[in-house]
């Protein structure tokens, strides 16, 4: 799908182009590509002079292969933003164009997006956009707002995972943890340590991408300190990753605690009823002995009196252990 995203009256308008025709009637400042088809490409190499490299999305993970800056002016920057789905969070890779110095091309004030799949940060943007006039004047603004975003949608997140780690401490801390309850904590806390990682490299690979435009001296002196706000904000980022890795690092600990007190219970259970059953063992094991003379052989209650003994030599234990509090 190709989309472009013009301004009007300090809006920003967005227009769904279907040949290169339609393409060559507007004047955008953003050409959003979400998996171009090779028509499309074709389209954007014809009519702004572009060529999209085949390993736009690629996974590298150097910043010589993710942040750089061509010899006709392009820069180039490919970064990750955040997806939070319950069935599937995950990381999509956007590669970004934009041509802010060679005034012969087409494309120069134009920001080029490509990426395999919609982002929600996108749509959030293209909403406020929208809504609010003003807040975007040129290309560059639209990257800024771009990783602006995928911080407050960072943010978001965090705020999320803190409220189902929330309600596993509650579960946890009921005192009540059976294995059941046990193995559904952790399989909750083990889906939010996931999501917090991933938000983690996020906002590191933003940072990243954000340096790389400071240092590129593409931003004026009021995108400079708003690149430098969305830094600190990555930053508070950073220690809020860190207070919930250690909770979930406290959670993990305490269930798996429970889990070896239940483990611990049912050992205790089986030690005890082991040590009541040693006496009958005894009585028994006494009157197997092959011995001539003994004393119950010809009794005529004998057998009776031995079975009584070894009940009574059970029950004896059991009830012991019962008032100490061994067999709860």
């Amino acid at each position: 799908m190709l989309n472009i995203f013009t301004l009007a009256n300090g809006r920003l308008v967005q227009e769904e182009i279907e040949s290169l025709e339609e393409l060559s009637r507007f004047k955008p400042i953003w050409v959003d590509l979400e998996s171009p088809t090779v028509e499309e490409k074709r389209w954007i190499k014809q009519h702004y002079e572009l060529s999209i490299p085949e390993d736009a999305m690629d996974d590298d993970i150097e910043e010589s292969a993710r942040f750089y800056e061509e010899d006709n002016g392009e820069l180039h920057i490919r970064s990750d933003f955040l997806i939070d789905d319950d069935a599937n969070p995950r990381s999509v890779r956007v590669a970004f164009i934009v041509n802010e110095h060679n005034k012969s091309l087409r494309s120069c004030g134009v920001l080029f997006s490509i990426h395999d799949e919609d982002v929600p940060v996108f749509r959030l943007l293209r909403m406020r956009a929208r809504r609010a006039p003003g807040l975007i004047d040129e290309a560059k603004d639209v990257l800024l707002k771009l990783f602006d975003a995928d911080a407050e949608y960072s943010a978001d997140t965090l705020e999320s995972i803190y409220d189902h780690l929330e309600q596993a401490s509650k579960m946890v801390l009921s005192g009540d943890v059976t294995d059941d309850v046990a193995r559904e904590v952790l399989g909750a806390i083990a889906r939010q340590e996931d999501l917090n990682g991933r938000i983690r490299r996020n906002v590191m690979d933003t940072r990243r991408a954000v340096s790389f435009m400071m240092r590129s001296k593409m931003l004026n002196a009021e995108q400079f300190e708003e690149a430098r706000q969305i830094l600190r904000d990555i930053e508070s980022l950073d220690s809020h990753t860190a207070f919930l890795f250690d909770k979930i690092n406290f959670l993990m600990d305490a269930t798996v605690g429970f889990i070896n007190i239940n483990q611990n219970k049912i050992i205790k259970i089986f030690s005890v009823a082991s040590v009541a059953l040693l006496p009958p063992t005894l009585i028994a094991s006494v009157y197997g002995m092959n011995f001539k003379f003994m004393p119950e052989l010809e009794w005529e209650f004998g057998y009776a009196y031995v079975i009584l003994l070894m009940i009574m030599s059970a029950v004896g234990p059991m009830l012991y252990f019962r008032k100490r509090g061994w067999l709860k």
